[in-house]
């Protein structure tokens, strides 16, 4: 009696175990959740004072601080001081929100700002925009540089946002922390940052300790890289109008400092949509095995 041919493997193995693995992959990312949060804040009269508080945040992000050179290093952080802005692109002239994120050696640091006003500036080392002195002749008496002494405002907004990449691409990044210095804050539960994940929800808002000519930090890290995006509101209203004023808070910005950038990865939404597709391959070719 002749023997029985042994069973050919389906078609679909290969398959199966594409799909397997494709799912051990996703689950991670299937329920992405933003971890624990530590945050840090505090004020001083000037910058020595701040120091200690900006040395935790630093030490909260870990590693070392990066080259600004084009792609991400995964850890780490970046830092940006304003003080290398040229002149060029300093007060009164524009400065072009996407700067820090040219694919440029000593310039890349994955940041990309966007205001519903009309643009940014940095304050310049000389003439009358040295701490926004163009903006309004009272601004040099009440504003303190953390890093001396260029500082960043928005302009005819108070509110900006700060979305991450890797740096010098198009590639969407998410980092675990950033901080700001932020000087005279003067209402508290005004002066804020919101911080957004993965797929754009809020993950929670914080506010800056005031600190009337002086100096604030808020910073919040989180256990992975789960922030694709900051928004930050500065004071009550747009730089320009004295503080003289009843309840105006005019308020800027110094260092921003945040964890490495790296790329996000897909969202649970594709995963979930690339799973169905191969799984309904390796249903397909079981099916046309069996007929």
């Amino acid at each position: 009696m002749p023997r029985a041919a042994p069973p050919r493997p389906l078609p679909a193995r290969g398959a199966h175990a594409a799909l397997a693995l494709l799912l051990a992959l996703a689950a991670p990312a299937l329920a992405p959740t933003a971890g624990a949060q530590v945050v840090r804040s505090g004020t001083a009269s000037d910058a020595a004072g701040l120091t200690a508080t900006v040395n935790q945040f630093r030490a909260d992000l870990g590693g070392a601080l990066n080259p600004n050179n084009p792609g991400s290093v995964g850890s780490g952080r970046r830092e940006i001081n304003w003080d290398g802005v040229p002149e060029a692109l300093s007060s009164p002239n524009a400065f072009p929100g996407d700067f820090f994120n040219a694919p440029i050696a000593g310039r890349a640091r994955g940041t990309v700002f966007t205001t519903p006003g009309t643009g940014f500036q940095v304050s310049s080392n000389t003439g009358p925009g040295v701490e926004f002195g163009n903006l309004n002749p009272a601004y040099p008496d009440q504003f303190v540089a953390f890093s001396p002494q260029k500082l960043f405002t928005a302009l005819v907004s108070n509110t900006m946002d700060v979305t991450f990449f890797v740096p010098g691409t198009t590639t969407p990044a998410a980092v675990r922390g950033f901080g700001a210095v932020f000087t005279d804050v003067d209402l508290a539960n005004t002066t804020s940052l919101s911080y957004f994940g993965l797929n754009d929800e809020l993950l929670g808002t914080f506010f800056a300790p005031p600190a009337n000519n002086g100096l604030s930090f808020l910073g919040v890290s989180y256990s992975s890289d789960v922030i694709t995006r900051v928004r930050i509101i500065s004071g009550n209203t747009a730089p320009g109008p004295t503080e003289a004023l009843p309840g105006v808070d005019i308020v800027v910005l110094d260092d921003f400092i945040y964890a490495e950038p790296v790329a996000v990865v897909p969202e649970p939404a594709t995963w979930l949509m690339m799973a169905t597709g191969l799984s309904g391959l390796a249903g397909l070719a079981i099916r046309r095995r069996r007929s």
